[in-house]
């Protein structure tokens, strides 16, 4: 009993603050941080560009970008390499950022990418390492675990994105700001490497900044789940980056046959699951007892949501059974798509069975589905009782309270938040321009 009412009362002042936000803006909001992650990939089925983030404006309210992804290779030692030569440097048909001139000598993403920050100084542009492949998982472990891969690996990739020597015959000095690590995820054995690893990066970062004056970022991914970040060093591994991108999401999916709330902000004694610290509020309260500061934590925030197929009429789907995940539904909402292959425009764009986009979901709601708030969780979500689809996802709504959070969670507010990934809003980026209002983050 107690530990329900202890809660309660900063929901209903976190819904109090909505109607107050718009006429009172916190004093400390301009140092917040609001993060998107840019896919390469997006390019293609996606159709999205670096391009699109100044057409809607979600450029100007960005502090940080961070490029999805550059891989890890050991071969013949350890370095960062192009995960996607064409996307990245080398596709002269990529629509040009609207107001920049195009500074060569590389085409690609890249090229739009120089364009960019020509427009917004202020805008940090992070080259992401890593990601959820088996393959650089590996490669990290082994360039970690010496020494000698550690200093290789932060050299070559230093060389590569922030003294920008793409390739042969390529140089764009300065074309990123510094890193994110996304190493996912070091095991119990890989906890010292870890720390070390982001140690050679910020010494060789901190040397560098002697010769060019520049300061450079640092970052690195952090899991919710408390199985992986267990094994990092929180306290050692903060104290070499700026901030952690720290996941708040795929606390469920559609992995499991039973619905509930992907990126709920906190627990609830509905939940069949309760006490499993399956919630954003139990992960910051676990960084911040590790001894990580609250300035250095940014709360993810997925733009796509998890869905589940026959989930019966019961609740408004939450918390039932389900049969496996849902089909891949059109973009504009009115049905499913019936070709994952890439070939046919208009699905998706995730092309995954359980998934789908905001963009996507914003458009269910005028085909048959109904929208649910969950005033204890800070959640909301979709269902169809004819279809029996259900649908975890946030809106507005949710993104607003978030960060209201993030400002009101301690004296000072956490760090910021980020987004996963860019290309999931809808046109008019107002997943993004929902976050901004509350951190303060235009430019």
């Amino acid at each position: 009993m107690t530990a329900r009412f202890a809660v309660r009362p900063r929901r209903i002042l976190l819904l109090t603050c909505l109607t107050m936000i718009a006429f009172v803006v916190p004093s400390f909001a301009q140092e917040k941080i609001l993060g998107g992650y840019f896919e390469e990939w997006s390019i293609y089925y996606a159709g999205y560009n670096i391009a699109n983030l100044q057409q809607n404006g979600v450029a100007g309210r960005l502090t940080h970008l961070m490029y999805a992804f550059a891989n890890v290779t050991t071969t013949p030692s350890p370095a960062c390499s192009i995960a996607d030569s064409w996307a990245d440097y080398q596709d002269p048909y990529l629509p040009s950022v609207t107001g920049a001139a195009y500074p060569g000598p590389m085409y690609g993403n890249f090229a739009a990418i120089q364009q960019l920050k020509h427009l917004h100084p202020k805008l940090k542009v992070l080259m992401s390492i890593g990601g959820a492949s088996a393959a650089n998982t590996a490669a990290f472990v082994v360039a970690a675990s010496t020494p000698s891969g550690r200093q290789q690996l932060a050299a070559s990739c230093i060389d590569m994105f922030v003294k920008g020597n793409v390739a042969t015959g390529i140089s764009a000095p300065g074309l990123f700001d510094g890193f994110n690590i996304d190493w996912e995820f070091p095991t119990a054995s890989d906890t010292q490497n870890f720390t070390a690893l982001l140690t050679e990066f910020r010494n060789q970062l901190n040397a560098l900044t002697k010769i060019t004056g520049k300061a450079y970022v640092m970052s690195f991914d952090g899991p919710a789940g408390a199985q992986n970040y267990v094994n990092i060093d929180l306290p050692k591994a903060a104290a070499q980056v700026d901030f952690i991108t720290v996941d708040g999401y795929n606390y469920s999916g559609s992995w499991v046959l039973q619905t509930n709330d992907a990126s709920p902000l906190f627990d609830s004694r509905q939940d069949p699951l309760y006490g499993q610290k399956l919630d954003i509020d139990d992960t910051v309260n676990a960084y911040l007892k590790a001894g990580v500061p609250p300035h250095k934590y940014t709360m993810g925030l997925p733009l796509y949501g998890a869905g589940w197929a026959g989930v019966p009429n019961i609740d408004r789907g939450l918390y039932q059974s389900a049969t496996g995940p849902s089909l891949v539904p059109l973009a504009n909402g009115t049905g499913l798509c019936t070709d994952l292959s890439g070939n046919t425009p208009g699905c998706d764009v995730l092309l995954t069975p359980g998934l789908a986009t905001y963009y996507t979901l914003a458009n269910l709601i005028a085909n048959g589905y109904s929208n649910s708030f969950d005033s204890r969780r800070i959640a909301v979500s979709l269902y169809d009782p004819a279809a029996e689809t259900f649908y975890t996802y946030d809106n507005p709504t949710t993104a607003y309270l978030k960060m209201l959070y993030i400002e009101t969670k301690v004296p000072g507010g956490l760090g910021g938040a980020y987004v996963w990934a860019l290309k999931d809003d809808d046109a008019n980026g107002t997943m993004v321009k929902s976050m901004a209002k509350v951190l303060g983050t235009a430019h």
